[in-house]
């Protein structure tokens, strides 16, 4: 594929057929997007993360329709490569057919996303024919479903028992059957991924679910060192862009006090004449 070429989900399948890895990371704004689009990520993921990461809150489950189509329009802005996916948040499309249809229309037709992404196996099984076979791209979301983490209880790996890894396996392959272009798989023991992804024609995108994915996401925000409420075990820490921000805002704080903002150079002057005339 050529280096500026539109990533579309046909790529991402050729990708995996060529051995070739796929990059996908989190974004939630224009200037994120803008400069991992330039970057060449291939897949831009408008995670219901952003719950946490940008909105604060505990977990995933408060995100609503609303947040998701404001913060993937601001994505869609900005990207011109990359594939823009966005999550189906918790309650979007657990209810009905028609309720997942209508809301992943929304993501579309509104946050101009090009794909969604539903979390779930053979649950969702209805709701993803039903998108898929009304032309709405569809990514899989198995093994750690951060909406399901009451359930789950807690942020855990999941199919460590036989009976769990060979459920994700066969909700992989139905997922697959439904018509899912790519399945991410969060948080399972990588001997169970390298299987899930030999077995499977559509690419994996792997999240703590170790190397043998097709490809690999992180939350930008992890990945940068900017949320600092937990750090999972699976992010490797590419920047402490956080640290850089405190630091730059302590400097800031420091020149207004000091006096020191603004200079004379980042100010605007008056000619002589015009401030004799206003103050004489």
């Amino acid at each position: 594929m050529a280096e500026r070429e539109k990533v579309r989900i046909t790529h991402l399948k050729k990708m995996k057929e060529q051995g070739q890895k796929i990059t996908m990371l989190t974004a939630y704004d224009y200037p994120t997007a803008r400069l991992e689009d330039e970057a060449g990520i291939d897949i831009m993921l408008v995670g219901d993360s952003l719950g946490m990461v940008v909105l604060g809150y505990e977990d995933t489950v408060p995100v609503t329709m609303e947040d998701m189509i404001h913060h993937t329009k601001a994505v869609a802005r900005g990207t011109e490569r990359a594939l823009v996916v966005g999550d189906m948040p918790f309650m979007s499309f657990q209810v009905s057919v028609e309720d997942t249809m209508k809301n992943a229309g929304r993501l579309l037709k509104e946050g101009m996303a090009q794909a969604v992404k539903l979390e779930g196996g053979e649950e969702v099984l209805p709701q993803t024919r039903a998108l898929v076979k009304a032309g709405i791209p569809v990514m899989g979301h198995l093994g750690l479903t951060p909406q399901s983490v009451n359930q789950l209880g807690g942020f855990k790996v999941q199919g460590k028992e036989v009976a769990e890894a060979k459920k994700l396996i066969d909700d992989a392959r139905l997922l697959e059957e439904a018509g899912i272009f790519s399945l991410v798989l969060e948080c399972i023991p990588a001997p169970l991924a390298r299987e899930i992804t030999s077995e499977l024609k559509v690419p994996t995108i792997g999240i703590g679910a170790g190397p043998d994915c097709d490809g690999q996401v992180l939350v930008v925000h992890d990945m940068l060192g900017m949320y600092q409420r937990f750090v999972p075990r699976f992010v490797r820490r590419y920047g402490e862009i956080g640290e850089s921000m405190k630091e730059a805002f302590q400097r800031y704080m420091e020149d207004v006090r000091n006096g020191k903002f603004p200079a004379e150079s980042e100010s605007f002057s008056m000619d002589e004449e015009t401030i004799k005339k206003l103050f004489s």
